[in-house]
């Protein structure tokens, strides 16, 4: 067993049944039919808390155009709040991060399920905080607000959340049968919110969380995006497929963060990976050929047309995109540009494989050691506090992440061997510290 080194990689897992890897869910090996059930949910929490991960987590996605255009992956069939809800009785210590929107939702009621379940299960929650980009339709809106508008709604959305979290005291709750009083209500504090887009006054009805308050997670790589994970978030999902490009992107993000006054240490930058692992280099790449085999060449264009809002269908497949079909706008997101770039030098069929891989993540084959190498490398080199893992397939793919890869990180001295801690804060070192606390309370309106 190797030494234990001082920083231990961060860990967790997109939740996607259909596997990450577009149309991984017509592997032979694969689970389908249970895709929307309890059972490969269930298997999928269970295998990962065996792992030891911190954490797993549910995207949210308010529309079924990707089940209608063969992008599965893209699409949830489990409803975060509900599944995490269930999930809580099948697993005991793993974190569980659930995507909510402040784009189609109200503070008070993401404050109060999420706290609910935290509570419910002794601080093993948190909260991916999205502002949405399609999904109108479905919630009485004629059109999508721009981005600028979305963003300041969220901010102040997140800063109702937080103070709504707070505002029950550790030591509430009192018990006092005597006295006939079960809380004390001088340790329940009014909010008393009004901005912009919010009036509350509060508080919550849910008692204070074992960890403070839920895990704080964030992914926009926009400038808004940015400004809003750097106030707020414990941990940082990222879209940084190359190294020197992270090693860039983590520091500017830690900077961020020590310029607000908080410590950058305490959050935790985590990009996207897909690692395909055997035990043999060819083990691995006949699975990656397997999975490669299973893209629907016109799913493939589907999902292409949809990321790059580009129509490529009278494109053939050794054929490049225009670059002048390529329309530049404010609703464009950081990993559009990204395609855009890459659209210069691929052909219509790579970028499908690429699309369908990894969806601008990092995407690598090999075996335990070599993979180990890549993601030491770039923790070591400060690209990165760990990765989301984005199974390949389920349950091959993943499992072989578990069963070769988390073994391999354990023995370099890297990842836990088991869980230490009680909530998911504690066991991930993401403090909520008394300048944490202040911070909030310095937000309080005055009463009346």
């Amino acid at each position: 067993m190797g030494q234990r080194q001082s920083r231990q990689l961060v860990l967790t897992m997109f939740m996607v049944g259909f596997g990450f890897h577009n149309d991984a869910w017509r592997h032979p090996s694969s689970r389908a039919d249970e895709i929307g059930k309890l059972s490969i949910i269930r298997d999928m929490a269970r295998s990962a808390e065996a792992a030891k991960l911190d954490a797993i987590f549910f995207a949210d996605s308010y529309g079924t155009n990707g089940l209608r255009d063969g992008g599965y992956r893209g699409t949830s069939v489990y409803e975060p709040i509900s599944v995490m809800g269930v999930l809580s009785g099948h697993t005991d210590k793993i974190g569980m991060i659930g995507t909510q929107s402040t784009s189609w939702n109200e503070p008070y009621t993401v404050a109060r399920q999420l706290a609910g379940l935290d509570v419910l299960t002794g601080g093993r929650i948190g909260w991916n905080i999205v502002t949405s980009t399609r999904g109108n339709e479905n919630v009485g809106r004629e059109e999508m607000p721009l981005p600028e508008l979305r963003y300041r709604r969220a901010n102040e959305f997140v800063d109702v959340v937080q103070k709504l979290w707070d505002s029950w005291d550790a030591d509430a709750v009192i018990d006092d049968r005597a006295g006939a009083r079960w809380v004390d209500g001088a340790r329940i504090r009014d909010v008393n919110h009004r901005g912009e887009f919010f009036a509350v006054r509060g508080p919550i009805t849910i008692r204070r969380s074992p960890q403070e308050w839920p895990v704080l997670v964030q992914a926009g790589q926009s400038a808004d995006g940015i400004e809003l994970g750097s106030s707020y978030a414990d941990i940082v999902y990222a879209v940084q497929p190359e190294q020197a490009a992270a090693i860039d992107f983590y520091a500017m993000y830690k900077d961020k963060v020590k310029n607000k006054g908080r410590d950058p240490e305490q959050v935790k930058i985590l990009p996207g990976i897909m690692p395909v692992v055997g035990r043999t280099e060819r083990e691995a790449q006949e699975l990656a050929d397997e999975l490669a085999d299973c893209i629907v060449t016109e799913n493939g264009r589907s999902t292409l047309s949809n990321m790059l809002d580009v129509d490529v269908s009278d494109l053939d497949p050794g054929d490049k995109i225009p670059q002048e079909r390529f329309v530049d706008g404010p609703q464009r997101v950081k990993r559009w540009y990204l395609f855009r770039e890459l659209a210069k030098e691929l052909t219509v069929h790579q970028l499908i494989v690429h699309v369908s891989r990894s969806l601008g993540h990092q995407f690598i084959i090999g075996t335990p050691a070599t993979v180990a190498d890549t993601m030491i490398d770039w923790f070591e080199a400060r690209a990165c506090d760990g990765f989301n893992f984005n199974p390949p397939s389920v349950p091959l793919g993943m499992d072989n992440m578990f069963q070769l890869l988390i073994p391999e990180l354990q023995e370099r001295g890297y990842f836990r061997q088991e869980y230490v801690g009680d909530t998911f804060r504690e066991r991930s070192g993401l403090v909520v510290s008394d300048d944490d606390v202040r911070r909030v309370r310095a937000r309080y309106a005055p009463c009346g």
